[in-house]
């Protein structure tokens, strides 16, 4: 096998760190329920996992949550309420830099939701640099689900061996490894550069 000739980011754990426990208090201020009820009735629950599969739009996402915490604020005060969770991981950043000045295309590829990609959209300079992004909400699918990989495949127009991709859930990993793409489970950025400088790509 040789070069790949793409590489696949996930978003969050690889890109960006997240804590849905920042959002969990911060609601709690303008809610009825704890900031630990709060991460078990949306975070841990159908709530988020349909919002993030695109079954619900973002104000119905909004008024699920409203009613299952007591929020009493709006969408507007909601929304970067719910999307300040993120923290870029700036060695992984730069590892995405050294490819992108190599001309290798990269994209990101996230189980994720409208108002985190609209919040990180706005606030990370880096996430502007991909060829293209994949969103399970925009496509009714989640990973490891094939469905969503296949579109991976068809707007990158590439398959098996030329596609590396770098996710920190190992069963994301093996259903990539199962399409005969090459994987990389994300331990931290050390492990990672050597993962794709083992594959022949030019990162120091």
């Amino acid at each position: 096998m040789g070069v790949p000739k793409a590489v696949v980011f996930d978003l969050g754990k690889v890109l960006l760190e997240f804590d849905f426990s920042i959002f969990a208090r911060n609601l709690a201020k303008n809610a009825t329920l704890s900031a630990e009820a709060i991460v078990k009735e949306v975070v841990g629950s159908e709530i988020l996992i349909d919002y993030e599969y695109g079954r619900t739009t973002s104000q119905e996402f909004f008024q699920q949550v409203k009613a299952a915490t007591g929020y009493q604020g709006d969408f507007r005060s909601f929304e970067p309420v719910f999307g300040a969770i993120f923290t870029e991981m700036t060695e992984m950043t730069a590892l995405h830099g050294q490819l992108r000045a190599q001309k290798i295309p990269t994209y990101i590829f996230s189980n994720t939701n409208e108002i985190a990609i609209q919040i990180v959209r706005e606030q990370y300079e880096f996430f502007q640099g991909f060829d293209d992004y994949i969103f399970s909400y925009e496509h009714q699918a989640m990973k490891p689900e094939s469905a969503l990989y296949e579109v991976v495949e068809q707007r990158s127009a590439l398959k098996g061996s030329d596609l590396v991709f770098i996710d920190d859930k190992p069963e994301n990993i093996h259903a990539a490894k199962e399409r005969g793409w090459h994987g990389i489970v994300q331990q931290d950025s050390k492990h990672t550069q050597a993962g794709l400088r083992a594959l022949g790509l030019p990162v120091d």
